[in-house]
């Protein structure tokens, strides 16, 4: 196919004909202001008009930057002396919504055979058209016309995002999730022309490069994904001007870059069935998923994604699926079919998703779902209310909470059937969906049915209520009368666990119970026996602490130098170490234990030093 070259481009042409490719592109007046092109008449099929009012009537962005390269172009024709005339049968509007694109690049194609004129064209399938019929012709390929984007040049190795408004100074975000500032690029502030002819060079690119995508476009938005950027276009009258938001990952992290100890990477490398990475926005949610799925494939694994919009960074061994171009139940057919080892749904946001999700996981593939949620909990509230109570557990397992790009903190989720924490009648015993800290192994939080709502309420440790305190001491002082070693705990207004050693349980019950139900009928307390565990050779030790930018410092005696003691929290071990030199033991705040550490000693849970 022949090209002109550049002197032949500089030639004048006596009657030009651009199709809808050049003039969206903005080509026509690029070239007349750069002095590339010049001629006596351009022609304008009125289908070429009617096709750009459709578009923008329909609010999309290739409509308005198509008619406002049509008013350049005219105010091209008064300065540089041509003729701008519209020539053509216009269709109607029935016609406009049914007829093809490959309808109007006929009728532009017939226009300049007609006319004798040269036909202008980025399109490759409209140039051997026009070449096959003889018609003059000017081609350019749009793969060749950029070498960098201009939203590129607003970037620089720390941008996380860019955000360009109108008649607004840019501005971008730099550093790193949960540790970046907000930083004007520049002092002058963009146009709404800038900002037009940025946005149509990204829908271009978007159009013909391979690792672009036009994932949605609704009348005001469009979302785009073009390479590593994802970039929304908003403009009026969805939006009050024209504004671009684009984002692009800082730093691509592998599994092994996260700080996370061998339980959590053995369950994710076996049990990853139902995960949840949950986050606030920009704490590196989708880092996270994307670091996941690269590990899996890695070792071998089938792993496909459902994102709405596709904006993980990849191989190409891995398949993402849009669920912006097809729906749940296309999703849902193919995924059962292909039958993957893991799938990642990124960025889930309303009940069709979260449905979705718990389909495929009842349908036995592997899930790891993404969700914003600002602390761990939310994540699988998420959930409620739109998947029944007894099946969360066998759709979500793990809950991995990330924050300021680290892993901050992990859930596990079991069902049970018990006494909510809270009641003490045992005919109030119900399934709950028991939450706990996937590290130490404590409840935190519990689900359970309350009437016909479904309850998330949280389990709190912290010191006892005074009345309980001397309940306790009292209950203590008439149990010890027969049983010296026996102890007693108020775990509520109305109940009470009694720990006794286990030769003397017998007789405390009593036959057929009736020692307890008179000691329950005196205290007017329902009372819980339990065994008493042996006391450890080893006693609490005191120790003060001191909590450094690095470090979490614990001092103790002189006398326990060098010597093996246990930390914990509450009731919950926590780790087991050597004191050092003059009794102070020295745990880094980076690791997890030193996080959960520092925590309690910061909102005043009980810690203790055993030893």
């Amino acid at each position: 196919m022949p090209e002109k070259t550049k002197e032949a481009m500089e030639e004048t042409i006596e009657k030009l004909v651009p199709d809808t490719s050049v003039i969206i592109e903005g080509l026509v007046s690029d070239w007349i202001k750069k002095k590339k092109i010049s001629f006596n008449q351009i022609l304008i099929h009125e289908a070429v008009i009617a096709e750009l009012e459709h578009q923008a009537n329909e609010n999309k962005a290739i409509g308005f930057l198509g008619l406002t390269e049509l008013e350049t172009i005219n105010k091209l024709s008064v300065e540089k002396h041509f003729e701008m005339i519209f020539m053509g049968k216009r269709p109607s509007n029935l016609e406009i919504k049914h007829v093809s694109i490959g309808e109007i690049d006929s009728m532009i194609v017939g226009l300049a055979y007609s006319e004798g004129a040269t036909l202008f064209t980025a399109d490759k399938v409209q140039a051997k058209s026009a070449h096959a019929r003889g018609i003059r012709l000017l081609f350019v390929e749009l793969e060749s016309l950029h070498i960098q984007l201009k939203l590129e040049s607003f970037f620089d190795s720390q941008t996380m995002s860019v955000h360009l408004r109108e008649n607004v100074t840019p501005f971008a975000k730099k550093g790193r999730p949960g540790g970046w500032e907000f930083v004007k690029i520049r002092d002058e502030a963009l146009t709404r022309e800038e900002i037009q002819d940025i946005s149509r060079e990204i829908i271009e690119e978007a159009s013909h490069r391979k690792d672009g995508f036009i994932e949605i476009e609704r009348p005001g938005s469009t979302i785009i994904q073009l390479g590593n950027f994802r970039i929304v276009i908003t403009k009026p009258p969805f939006s009050d001007g024209w504004e671009i938001t684009a984002v692009r990952p800082v730093k691509r992290l592998s599994l092994g870059d996260y700080t996370m100890k061998d339980k959590l990477r053995q369950r994710i490398a076996e049990q990853a069935e139902g995960i949840l990475v949950a986050g606030a926005p920009g704490m590196g949610k989708s880092t996270f998923a994307q670091a996941l799925a690269e590990h899996y494939a890695s070792n071998n694994k089938i792993v496909k994604t459902v994102e709405a919009p596709r904006d993980l960074i990849l191989p190409e061994t891995i398949t993402q699926y849009s669920i912006s171009h097809g729906d749940a139940q296309e999703i849902h057919d193919i995924l059962l079919l292909s039958r993957p080892d893991y799938t990642i749904f990124d960025e889930m946001r309303n009940t069709n998703d979260f449905k979705l999700f718990a389909d495929l996981r009842l349908s036995g593939v592997g899930m790891i779902g993404v969700v914003h949620a600002t602390n761990p909990v939310d994540a699988i509230q998420r959930f409620v209310g739109r998947i029944e109570l007894g099946v969360i557990p066998q759709i979500i397992d793990t809950v991995i909470f990330i924050k300021n790009g680290e892993i901050s903190k992990v859930l596990s989720l079991n069902m049970t059937v018990k006494v909510p924490n809270g009641m003490t009648e045992a005919d109030l015993a119900r399934p709950v969906v028991v939450v706990n800290d996937f590290d130490t192994g404590r409840l935190e939080y519990e689900l359970y049915s309350y009437g016909e709502e479904t309850v998330v309420v949280p389990v709190r440790g912290g010191a006892k209520v005074p009345s309980h305190q001397l309940a306790e001491r009292s209950i203590e002082q008439e149990l010890q009368k027969a049983i010296p070693l026996a102890k007693a705990e108020m775990v509520s207004d109305h109940k009470c666990v009694v720990y006794a050693p286990e030769e003397e349980i017998p007789g405390l019950i009593g036959k057929q119970g009736k020692n307890i139900e008179a000691l329950e009928k005196r205290l007017g307390l329902s009372i819980d026996v339990q065994q008493l565990k042996k006391e450890s050779s080893k006693k609490e030790l005191t120790f003060t602490t001191q909590i450094s930018k690095k470090y979490v410092q614990v001092f103790l005696d002189h006398s326990h130098e060098f010597k093996d003691v246990d930390i914990y929290v509450g009731d919950d071990y926590l780790l087991s170490a050597k004191a050092g030199k003059g009794g102070m033991l020295k745990i880094h705040r980076g690791n997890k234990i030193g996080k959960i550490l520092t925590d309690a000693l910061n909102i005043g849970d009980k810690v203790r030093v055993i030893g």
